[in-house]
């Protein structure tokens, strides 16, 4: 999966970026846990599966 696909899911349910440091960024949302996604063009389909599925978007 295309990381800018992933980052547009999470921000459009609410997430935003609060810190991008080095080879991850990571995302927060009031009353959820924060996600880490990680800075590649791709993103193993495995590993987006379960930044959604931590989200609650899956």
């Amino acid at each position: 999966m295309k990381r800018r696909i992933l980052v547009k899911r999470l921000t459009d349910s609410g997430y935003r970026e609060v810190r991008n440091d080095g080879g991850h960024a990571i995302f927060a949302k009031e009353g959820s846990r924060p996600v880490q996604v990680p800075n590649h063009k791709e993103v193993n389909e495995n590993t987006a599966n379960a930044i959604l599925k931590a989200a609650g978007l899956k």
